[in-house]
């Protein structure tokens, strides 16, 4: 990670006291916790947590023992005034392990992090390390394959994130230092051990930019979420732009089939 990674974290939090004033909540978090299924996790990790979109669900909707990392100040302040434990430690300091032994998780939640992180392979070791025998390891990362990274790329000829565009962009490709299609994040993570189980595509419901085209227009939100509902559920994961991976801690042979799921 970055060094100036905490400051670039604060200055896009400034203002922010509160997990109700969070503008950027998104369908990844909604998902949680619904996406578990049936698994019956009872001891959970969320790395790199934020201000704890996901971790909140979690905890409000979900029995089991959550902890949530992270090493900004204000993630580490709005995490604790919502109850939820907290652990700081630098997850890309490829010099020192996660300070958790060996099969002490049997969850592992990981998302938009990856992309930020210098050194992947140390993560991807210490999460196998710390994740229990057949535990489960949800990712997701930005899908740069998909059509609405790739089109914009290939018609305007710009950048997957502009730094003169908007505050959010900006912070975006300062602290974006990889790019992953559905393809690669799938491929790299399945070579430390993990094999793939399920994928998880979140249609529009709930997310803060939904919310306000649904308050702008009905229709067009209407229309947008069951043009993408249709999207998920014709196409393949590739294109989506944000899938959640999960894997399981165990070898396999082959290539098994993995399931999508629309929520």
């Amino acid at each position: 990670m970055k060094k100036n990674a905490i400051e670039w974290e604060e200055r896009r939090l400034r203002g922010i006291g509160h997990i109700r004033d969070y503008p950027w909540f998104k369908e990844r978090h909604r998902v949680f916790p619904a996406l578990f299924e049936d698994r019956q996790h009872k001891k959970i990790i969320d790395l790199s947590a934020g201000v704890g979109c996901a971790a909140a669900r979690i905890r409000e909707y979900y029995p089991a023992d959550l902890v949530c990392n992270d090493i900004s100040p204000t993630c580490l302040k709005i995490l604790g005034e919502q109850g939820i434990r907290t652990v700081s430690f630098d997850i890309d300091d490829q010099e020192k392990p996660f300070p958790f032994p060996d099969n002490n998780f049997d969850t592992v939640i990981s998302l938009v992090t990856i992309e930020h992180l210098i050194h992947p392979e140390h993560f991807l070791k210490e999460v196998h390390r710390i994740l229990m025998n057949e535990g489960y390891f949800y990712i997701a990362t930005p899908n740069y394959a998909a059509p609405e990274y790739a089109l914009k790329l290939l018609l305007s000829g710009r950048t997957f994130h502009d730094p003169m565009f908007s505050e959010e962009s900006r912070y975006e490709f300062y602290s974006h230092v990889r790019y992953y299609t559905y393809k690669t994040l799938l491929d790299f993570v399945r070579s430390f051990g993990f094999a793939p189980d399920s994928v998880y595509l979140a249609i529009p419901e709930g997310s803060a930019r939904y919310r306000a085209l649904q308050s702008k227009s009905r229709f067009k939100a209407f229309m947008y979420r069951n043009i993408m509902r249709m999207k998920h559920r014709l196409l393949a994961p590739r294109f989506a732009s944000e899938p959640i991976l999960c894997f399981q801690k165990k070898q396999v042979q082959g290539r098994p089939k993995i399931r999508k799921v629309v929520l």
